[in-house]
């Protein structure tokens, strides 16, 4: 006899015909990705707005060429360049107002210069001198984040505090395709949809986690139809089509900050260039490929939209161009310098309060500098004199070649 057939045991009646809390209808995505450029609805947006995205495409694909030559050079240590996904990062830094907060990857530094970070700063991290290399605050973006995706649950958290306080503020995050298999994607999805949390996630699906390509990484219809799950709108969009990126992006940020909670965009789009320069691409993907891509190239569409409606001229393009190598010069000028650095600051960003055990750090290497600086103490001894004497030639070294820098 088993437990059920036992008398008295617990008969559950059978449960009510299931109904879904919302309709899921409104939150998916469209069967293709939405596009403006080359459609009717180009006519529809402000002339002044494609020039803007215009200068900046080209602006941004001048800082990722640079940006590469220089990890050639030595300047970097690594570079994950975004050619071909310049549209998703510029109409990204264009979507949000001042007040509002970015949430990069590490392959966004060009959305972060394209919000108004400087470009050496935004390049600190990607060279090894600090981990982050500039004030958050100062523009409202976020740490780069190496780490796949662990950004997007403090963008949420963000959101939500903002909400919280009763402050007008929309976080956008920004990940790529490997970055939805993280669980940090799954957390971070999960509650902005159950706290409506003011947050817009755009996945930049360039097609290749590293080399494992998207069919490997997912069974869904597409990306933007993970949102439903999550029950909150997802938009699949044309990620080289600036104007459509754009237009998705504001729609969402308006929508989150008007308290309709947040919003998955995926942006189709494709990286041309390796994932970093350390990277052999060519064993995974074939150049035909890559080409099929250059042909969908986000500056040519732009372009050839501008050049047929009038808008644009040689004069504009070379201005754009001109403008593009200036700001190409004086990255290399400057990234050719080396930095001068304090090694005390390596206690400066630690703790808002030190802790005894970094106070007792920072004083003995305090004290080491100084050692260094001023020369042995006389009743170390012998053994400990030369040791010291040691010490002071190769500061004296050191503080030649930082005064031939």
């Amino acid at each position: 006899m088993t437990v059920m057939e036992q008398r008295g045991a617990y008969r559950p009646t059978p449960p009510p015909a299931w109904q879904p809390r919302i309709d899921p209808a409104p939150l998916l995505p469209d069967a293709l990705p939405y596009r403006v450029l080359g459609t009717e609805a180009a006519a529809q947006v402000d002339p002044g707005l494609l020039r803007r995205l215009y200068a900046e495409l080209v602006r941004g694909r001048r800082y990722n060429t640079q940006a590469t030559a220089l990890t050639k050079q030595g300047r970097l240590a690594v570079y994950p360049s975004s050619t071909g996904q310049e549209a998703c990062e510029v109409a990204a830094a264009l979507a949000l107002e001042d007040r509002d907060w970015l949430f990069p990857s590490y392959r966004d530094t060009l959305a972060a210069v394209a919000r108004g970070l400087d470009p050496v700063q935004a390049l600190t991290l990607l060279r090894g001198d600090w981990h982050t290399g500039y004030d958050p605050r100062e523009h409202r973006v976020a740490p780069l984040s190496t780490p796949l995706a662990t950004q997007l649950p403090h963008a949420v958290g963000l959101a939500h505090a903002a909400r919280l306080k009763g402050d007008d503020v929309v976080a956008l995050a920004m990940v790529g395709d490997g970055g939805t298999s993280e669980g940090d994607f799954h957390e971070a999805l999960n509650f902005a949809a159950v706290w409506q949390a003011p947050v817009v996630f755009l996945v930049q699906n360039n097609g290749f986690a590293i080399s494992v390509p998207l069919a490997k990484q997912t069974a869904a219809p597409s990306l933007a139809h993970k949102a439903v799950g999550y029950g909150m709108p997802g938009r699949l969009v044309d990620g080289n089509d600036a104007a459509a990126v754009h237009e998705v992006l504001s729609e969402a940020v308006r929508r989150a900050r008007e308290g309709g909670g947040p919003t998955l965009v995926e942006a189709v789009t494709y990286r041309i260039d390796a994932h970093t320069n350390a990277d052999d691409a060519t064993r995974y993907r074939v150049a035909s490929e890559v080409e099929t891509w250059r042909a969908h190239d986000p500056i040519a569409l732009l372009e050839r939209e501008l050049t047929e409606r009038g808008l644009l001229d040689e004069e504009a393009v070379r201005a754009a161009r001109e403008d593009a190598e200036t700001m190409a010069a004086d990255l290399r000028e400057r990234m050719n310098q080396d930095p001068v650095l304090d090694p005390m600051d390596l206690f400066a960003h630690v703790y808002a309060e030190p802790t005894p055990q970094l106070r007792e750090q920072e004083a003995q290497l305090r004290a080491e500098l100084a050692a260094e600086e001023h020369g042995p103490v006389e009743e170390h001894g012998s053994a400990d004199v030369h040791g010291s004497a040691d010490a002071h030639g190769a500061g004296e070294a050191r503080g030649s070649e930082g005064a031939g820098r």
